[in-house]
């Protein structure tokens, strides 16, 4: 069983695409099948992937319009070895579109449907702000997972976000819960960083990652040459801490039932 997880949060600059990227090729060196899909439509996940968004020609909005079906879509990541549904600015375009359109809210569930179960992962990069977009990825997923950046106003806009998915819950998708939340650009030289990282745990629990992402100069570096940071520098601290938290999610998705054996076993 697939397990879809959005990558979310309405404030920008919380390392949200960094995460989607580097998780889906940790996971991916785990031996899991893992699909990243860039609901963004600066196109970042794509561009750390390794694509050039004006090579790019065809998009995930072709799929929300009903042009083109996801298999037509895919590319495959080298070295990542994910796969990827690309975004380019036409996605904005698309999202204008989608406006009329009839069920518009679901058309990224409908059409991730056929294929969800050829992977152990689907990893959703949302763009950061609540919009058709970020809704069409919300309703799409099994739960979501939550980048947070320890500073100050970081439970505000935490606060909003855990308000937009329980709408989203009555609306749309009833069963859309949080995988849980993942403190990322961490400075342990930082009070603050640790005052609300001590919060955080005090409000969802277990729910936090043990593993959290600390600043880290190569991690920033690596979407600048199309990496995931395990492909930039293994060595990183950036790259080790990613692989920490796949191992992580890993566990907490055989835990619910949604991950067999790696792909590499199966026969």
């Amino acid at each position: 069983m697939s397990w879809v997880l959005a990558i979310t949060n309405q404030k920008g600059g919380v390392g949200k695409t960094t995460t989607a990227v580097n998780l889906a090729a940790a996971l991916q060196s785990f031996g899991r099948r893992v699909l990243l899909v860039d609901m963004d439509p600066q196109g970042n996940a794509t561009v750390s992937s390794g694509f050039a968004k004006n090579a790019v020609s065809r998009h995930v909005g072709q799929i929300l319009l009903d042009e083109l079906p996801a298999s037509e879509v895919i590319l495959e990541t080298d070295p990542g070895g994910y796969d990827l549904l690309p975004a380019t600015i036409d996605l904005a375009g698309a999202e204008f579109q989608l406006v009329t359109r009839i069920g518009r809210e679901t058309k990224l569930r409908q059409a991730l449907a056929p294929m969800t179960a050829d992977y152990d992962f689907v990893l959703i990069d949302c763009p950061p702000a609540l919009n058709t977009l970020t809704i069409n990825s919300l309703a799409a997923a099994d739960d979501v997972l939550i980048p947070v950046q320890c500073e100050y106003f970081a439970l505000e806009g935490l606060s909003a976000l855990l308000d937009t998915i329980e709408q989203v819950r009555l609306a749309l998708n009833p069963d859309l819960g949080v995988a849980g939340v993942l403190r990322t650009l961490y400075d342990s030289r930082n009070r603050l960083a640790q005052d609300v990282s001590d919060q955080l745990r005090s409000h969802f629990g277990d729910r936090v990652f043990d593993a959290l992402v600390p600043r880290n100069v190569r991690l920033a570096e690596a979407p600048s040459h199309g990496l995931p940071a395990m492909f930039y520098d293994k060595t990183s601290t950036g790259a080790e801490a990613h692989a920490d938290v796949a191992r992580e999610l890993v566990k907490r998705a055989r835990k619910r039932g949604r991950l067999g054996r790696p792909a590499a076993l199966r026969q």
